[in-house]
């Protein structure tokens, strides 16, 4: 048997219900004869006579009351299957599920998805937090947010916000290591950042000096005292006088401002990076990612450092 069209099932049912052509057509808005010609399709396609038709009333046969009642079962299920869509992309709702590093997912990213939770009861996070790159369509990830700098990518993306780097260690130890210029530093005890590709090699830049043009430029490879693949625990490290590190400033600004770590070479800045939100290529972006997107945005505008 050749595959039927189904559309055709919607004619039929709708004849079987109101018991005539002419009223089937009124409901269903189209004209008798497209109703009629899609029924005889219908019985044509599947060898049989679905309808008895009297002067007064249509009424199906036994393989039409047969073909009715299954019929108005799949009519259902589609019928369901459209509302669930039609409210899925009305608020968010289902599950989300997210993918961040290490870092600014436990800071930044986990506490706006309790908020996120708490705002649409109806979606379900799910936040994976690991520094390695995932595979968004391999592991089902619907958005992943993404530290540093983005290479060539098939994915969409939008910019969060952009981050800036600080060199910090903590009181005592910067006390120890006074500096004036960046290359003062490349003997001090150097927490590496395992997870960064180049962990030890930082370039460092300023304004011209004393009012001078141009922007003065210093490459420095530090000493590594310990190498550590993960930035919260670099941070701890630091805290604990492990030596000089450089961490986001989205980490940094809390203890910073606290006085449990002191910013070296404040005159000098080291490349700021960018927080991007990346999602698989979609015609349509489903309102959890979307609503989930504009509350990162909305955060990164509140708490962006000056």
């Amino acid at each position: 048997m050749e595959p039927i069209n189904l559309n055709r099932l919607a004619y039929f049912a709708a004849v079987v219900d109101a018991g005539s052509f002419t009223r089937a057509a009124e409901r269903l808005g189209v004209a008798k004869t497209v109703v009629s010609q899609q029924v005889a399709r219908l019985e044509a396609e599947l060898q049989a006579s679905l309808l008895m038709r009297t002067t007064r009333r249509v009424e199906p046969t036994a393989a039409g009351r047969l073909l009715h009642a299954r019929s108005v079962l799949i009519l259902r299920e589609a019928e369901d299957a459209l509302g669930e869509i039609a409210r899925a992309n009305a608020e968010p709702m289902g599950v989300l599920r997210v993918a961040a590093p290490n870092d600014y997912g436990a800071s930044v990213v986990a506490p706006l998805a309790a908020a996120f939770s708490r705002r649409h009861p109806a979606c379900q996070v799910e936040l994976v937090l690991s520094d390695a790159r995932i595979d968004l369509v391999a592991h089902q990830i619907d958005l992943s947010i993404r530290v540093g700098w983005l290479g060539d990518s098939s994915l969409q993306a939008r910019r969060i916000r952009g981050f800036r780097q600080f060199l910090v260690a903590a009181p005592a130890v910067a006390a120890a290591f006074p500096a004036a210029v960046p290359g003062d530093l490349a003997t001090a005890p150097f927490i590496a950042n395992g997870a960064l590709r180049e962990p030890l090699a930082w370039t460092f830049t300023r304004a011209g000096a004393e009012g001078g043009a141009g922007v003065e430029r210093q490459e420095v490879r530090m000493r590594r005292a310990l190498t550590i693949n993960n930035t919260p625990a670099v941070l701890a490290a630091a805290l604990a006088g492990g030596g000089l590190a450089v961490l986001p400033d989205f980490l940094a600004a809390e203890p910073l401002a606290a006085g449990r770590l002191v910013a070296l070479l404040p005159a000098w800045s080291l490349p700021e990076g960018g927080i991007h939100a990346v999602y698989p290529t979609a015609r349509f972006r489903p309102p959890k990612v979307t609503a989930f997107v504009a509350l990162l945005m909305a955060g990164a505008r509140r708490a962006t450092p000056a």
